[in-house]
């Protein structure tokens, strides 16, 4: 029973590695360890970046947990290199069968050279200069300020905009009317909009 339930969570855990190196194609190197034989511990290996094949042994980590159940189950997001120098960030997950014993890893190798350059790009990209500019909203200001003081009436009345009874919408926009909004361009349009009636509406609401 125990080598047919160990074949099993390998089964299951290859069908695992197999999905995840297909999410992430050429980014990160998904490797599953058989650690019942160290010498041969490779099972799957999908987006191949290290230069291993299925059937090479274990590395010091495998061989690690095998020697000691207790080792830690998780290792996440720790350095590492790959063979040709280029850094990467890996996560190791061990998988224990019904005995404790650990009877295979699943690894994760995320090639992060591919996205250094791309980091420090975004970084140049959205850097701003502290130089001193006065304050800007890259929205019409009316349109803004009116979304604003028509969302607060109706939460007043624990309702939306376009829910208002009639009265209260006429009421807001007398209000809206004598507090000046109307002279921003759109207005009468932008408080239809909001409210869900017809611009003849607002006009007519203001008289």
């Amino acid at each position: 029973m125990g080598e047919r339930e160990d074949e099993h969570l390998l089964g299951e855990a290859a069908k695992i590695a197999v999905a995840l190196g297909r999410m992430f194609p050429g980014l990160c190197e998904i490797v599953l360890h058989d650690l019942r034989n160290p010498d041969h511990a490779i099972r799957v290996i999908e987006n191949n970046l290290s230069g291993r094949q299925v059937g090479d042994s274990a590395t010091e980590l495998g061989l690690a947990r095998i020697q000691d159940p207790d080792y830690p189950s998780v290792l996440q997001n720790y350095a590492n290199r790959f063979p040709d120098g280029r850094p990467a960030k890996s996560t190791s997950i061990g998988i224990k069968n019904s005995a404790g014993d650990y009877i295979a890893a699943l690894c994760l190798n995320l090639d992060v050279s591919t996205l250094s350059p791309v980091t420090l790009a975004l970084t140049n990209l959205v850097a701003t200069e502290d130089r001193a500019a006065p304050p800007e909203t890259l929205r019409d200001r009316g349109r803004r300020e009116l979304r604003e003081v028509i969302e607060s009436a109706a939460a007043d009345r624990s309702t939306t905009p376009r829910a208002l009874p009639r009265e209260a919408k006429r009421d807001l926009v007398q209000r809206l009317h004598e507090d000046g909004y109307f002279d921003s361009r759109g207005a009468a349009q932008t408080i239809a909009d909001l409210l869900g009636i017809s611009r003849a509406s607002v006009y007519s609401y203001t008289k």
